[in-house]
């Protein structure tokens, strides 16, 4: 594989918790989805047995394993930084991640702990997801020199790993060059953009699901160019943000952007992932210069791709298989807000 950027290993290193994805496709009919004022609800009969639909095989999954496939397949050196347990599901993802060319150098093995499992209702082409956190010993040990890469991708980490991105805070501060790309998982977005400052302004791009951005910004229902301005006002040079069927508003403080989501000829099969892939996607291709606009097209086809298949990384393409896709629809393009 060419080398991308100027780093000795690594173009991107995917930083954050990995887990294996556990589907469980519910039938309709038993569950159903109910809607109110206060959301739309997912509804199981309590105390009976439901017939649910054949499994798909258990993979790895979480938003550090799948940006890190991600970026893999679209062409790229890539690193994954995280915990796992030593334990028959942890040494599954670790082979998983070598099969998709990720290398798995810079993976802590913590012994006393569990890996993480998460449960994926599916009901149609949405997912509820059941999240079993493990704790582990976050440390941020750094990297020796071969191991710096152009750029850091921090994801989703648990709630007891506060003490770690600061460390990584401190790391980024000894080494101006390596450019932060920031995705906030759940526990990253209670902890507060006080927390957790540094990152955010530290971000070369800060990537985040409409409802998360509404959340990190508190512009809970405004109109989205509001929640890009409060988020821009946190210190990204970059915002992103995506919503889950693969349609995105981004800023880069000179261009305002938009890309609606890709249209299939079939309905998507299955949500889950397609945020991850979006994001991965931008990532992937501002790391190869592609300016921003071209970025989102990218993006948008990917992760169209990936709600076709169920699960969050079968359907990620790699870079032939994109540019093909791209070569295809020239009028799908990204236009300005």
């Amino acid at each position: 594989m060419g080398f991308v950027t100027g780093a000795q290993n690594f173009d991107v290193v995917s930083l954050g918790d990995v887990v294996t994805d556990e589907f469980v496709h519910l039938p309709d009919g038993p569950a159903r989805v109910r809607v109110d004022d206060e959301g739309r609800w997912l509804e199981i009969p309590l105390g009976t047995k439901i017939v649910v639909g054949e499994d798909s095989p258990t993979s790895a999954g979480g938003s550090a394993a799948n940006a890190a496939v991600a970026m893999s397949r679209l062409g790229l050196r890539v690193g994954l930084a995280s915990y796992l347990a030593h334990d028959q599901i942890g040494l599954d993802i670790l082979s998983a991640m070598r099969g998709d060319g990720v290398r798995t150098d810079l993976v802590q093995v913590d012994s006393p702990s569990h890996t993480v499992r998460n449960f994926i209702l599916s009901f149609g082409s949405e997912r509820t997801i059941l999240v079993r956190h493990a704790e582990f010993n976050y440390h941020w040990k750094g990297l020796r020199d071969h191991e710096v890469p152009a750029w850091l991708y921090v994801n989703s980490l648990g709630p007891d790993a506060l003490t770690y991105q600061d460390e990584l805070a401190d790391w980024l501060d000894n080494h101006p060059g390596v450019r932060l790309a920031f995705q906030p998982g759940t526990f990253q977005v209670e902890a507060g953009t006080k927390r957790l400052a540094r990152l955010y302004e530290r971000a070369e791009v800060l990537l985040c699901s409409r409802a998360a951005a509404e959340e990190i910004a508190g512009t809970l229902g405004a109109e989205v160019g509001q929640t890009i301005e409060a988020l821009r006002k946190l210190g990204p040079r970059s915002v992103v943000v995506f919503n889950k069927t693969g349609g995105a508003v981004a800023d880069d403080q000179v261009q305002h952007l938009f890309v609606e989501e890709f249209s299939e000829p079939e309905p998507p099969l299955d949500v889950t992932g397609v945020g991850d892939a979006f994001a991965a996607t931008i990532v992937a291709a501002m790391i190869q210069g592609v300016p921003l606009r071209e970025a989102l097209r990218w993006a948008a086809l990917n992760a169209a791709h990936v709600a076709r298949q169920f699960g969050t990384q079968i359907g990620l393409l790699r870079l032939k298989e994109l540019a093909a896709r791209l070569e295809a629809v020239p009028k799908f393009v990204a236009h300005d807000r």
